[in-house]
């Protein structure tokens, strides 16, 4: 009896640590999004190109809001945007075509990554998003 509550305990630990990281699924298919469609403005390792594209690591526009990141990836920008301090002149393409489920993806990868320790969005998230944007 006492090994089967043991074994309860830790499976619940395991089950309650598991629920609060993105999943392995959702930031495997987050690398293969990145890397097709933001690896070459934003780089490899997530830093960017300085006065043109914003790095992506450890800035409060990736680490913060989560409705301002998704906006942004929706609807793009095509003006000087500052950030931390930074001015970053390259125009961002709208990438509204992709699909709730890949943006989230891809924002969670980013969002987990390049020394980002911040929470996961769900395709519900970009979904009211791009609700509220019509």
């Amino acid at each position: 009896m006492k090994k089967i509550v043991v074994m309860i305990l830790l499976s619940s630990s395991v089950i309650c640590i598991a629920s609060t990281q993105p999943s392995q699924t959702s930031k495997q298919r987050g690398s293969a999004l990145y890397k097709q469609y933001c690896l070459t403005c934003h780089q490899a390792d997530g830093s960017g190109v300085p006065r043109m594209n914003p790095p992506l690591i450890k800035t409060s526009y990736v680490t913060g809001d989560k409705q301002k990141i998704i906006k942004w990836v929706l609807q793009g920008s095509v003006e000087k945007v500052p950030i931390d301090g930074q001015t970053y002149s390259n125009n961002m393409p709208a990438q509204s075509y992709l699909t709730d489920q890949q943006i989230a993806d891809v924002l969670t990868y980013i969002r987990s990554s390049f020394g980002n320790k911040s929470s996961a969005i769900t395709a519900t998230d970009v979904k009211t998003v791009r609700a509220s944007l019509k």
